[in-house]
């Protein structure tokens, strides 16, 4: 198996179209077309890291947050990150990193928190936006289903619960061959004249590439005029961070007992607690200070996140409990996730879970 096909597995799980535009995801050292002898999983790719994957006989490590963020000018071994990268190479290690590709995911980085906290009800959090498009062309009638089932294999006209795909025969009708405004380019750059139907499309955006191959390859046309466009819907199967329900609800103070025992928080710094009973918890694991206006739209109870500066817990106001439960806490349980997910998708290959701690953040 070579490396390429693991991204392919990882990537037609969490697709890098839905990381964010400022991550650094996707493959960041080594090359596609090498053999893999194992596949290390970790949160971070540290030092330590790389020399356990070359102790068991790992050449490609699979990490959640990327070991390069920034541009990277030089290779000189003066920064950790230099360190790393350099060992890498040396050893000839491919690193993939997931980050926010899968923070994004509707069972991913969220979703695991919630199972710890067993929620029930959930739902996006933050859903992204433009993810959802719209392909619009012009078929002769007598193609028109033959491309349409093309489209709908690739995965077009379906989006979480959201089904669509028409055809629009209103307006267009046979052409008249005497009005030469209206000719069509057909097979083998023949001018003729054919009555046309109109097809709406929907399409997830990373298929976008897949589904005008598709198009090119199937529509009968040498020239394909078509128009894809962002609908504005928010696709709620895509998105940052989660929001959930408790069973029953809970005493503030017994709540985030348990969250600390339950995530081994050294600390939860936290807002105010409000004298009120916990139902409705937000979580987002990671830097999540951008989201609490959000949890607060959504009345929730208590926001768990981390990297919360002072000024950001005046941003409670006293209408939710804002609690930092450490950034590597909170997604501690990702690296079983993705480790789950590739031991299912190869059951018969090398996969390890890394043995390292990575936080950097102690407590004494």
């Amino acid at each position: 198996m070579q490396v390429r096909e693991v991204i392919s597995a990882l990537e037609n799980w969490a697709p890098l179209q839905y990381a964010e535009d400022f991550d650094n995801v996707g493959l960041l050292v080594g090359n596609r077309a090498e053999e893999v002898s194992g596949i290390l999983i970790t949160l971070d790719t540290l030092e330590n890291v790389v020399e356990e994957a070359i102790e068991k006989n790992c050449n490609m490590i699979v990490s959640f947050h990327p070991i390069i963020f920034g541009g990277l000018k030089k290779l000189t071994g003066n920064s950790y990150v230099e360190r790393v990268v350099i060992k890498a190479i040396q050893h000839n290690i491919a690193i993939y990193a997931m980050h926010t590709a899968l923070d994004n995911h509707h069972q991913g980085v969220n979703n695991m928190i919630c199972d710890q906290l067993n929620l029930k009800n959930r739902k996006i959090l933050v859903p992204q936006e433009n993810t959802i498009k719209k392909l619009v062309t012009y078929i002769p009638k007598k193609d028109a289903e033959k491309v349409r089932e093309a489209l709908f294999e690739v995965g077009a006209g379906s989006i979480g619960n959201y089904d669509h795909c028409s055809f629009n025969l209103e307006g267009l009708g046979s052409f008249n061959p005497n009005q030469e405004s209206n000719p069509t380019i057909g097979k083998k750059g023949e001018t003729h004249f054919e009555e046309e139907v109109q097809l709406n499309i929907t399409f997830p955006k990373h298929l976008q590439s897949k589904v005008l191959q598709t198009l090119q390859e199937k529509h009968p046309y040498e020239e394909v005029a078509f128009e894809v466009t962002s609908l504005e819907n928010k696709n709620q199967q895509i998105g940052i961070g989660m929001l959930g329900e408790l069973s029953k609800q809970k005493e503030e103070a017994e709540f985030i007992k348990e969250v600390k025992e339950i995530f081994n928080c050294g600390i939860i710094r936290h807002s105010q607690l409000r004298d009120k009973p916990i139902k409705k918890v937000a979580v987002l694991g990671g830097s999540g200070a951008f989201a609490i206006g959000a949890a607060k739209a959504k009345k929730a109870d208590i926001y768990l996140t981390a990297d919360l500066k002072y000024h950001d817990f005046y941003k409670a106001e006293g209408k939710l409990i804002l609690a930092d439960i450490g950034h590597y806490e909170s997604e501690q349980y990702t690296k079983d996730l993705i480790h789950s997910y590739l031991t299912k998708k190869f059951p018969n290959f090398a996969v390890v879970l890394s043995q390292k701690n990575t936080n950097p953040i102690q407590y004494s």
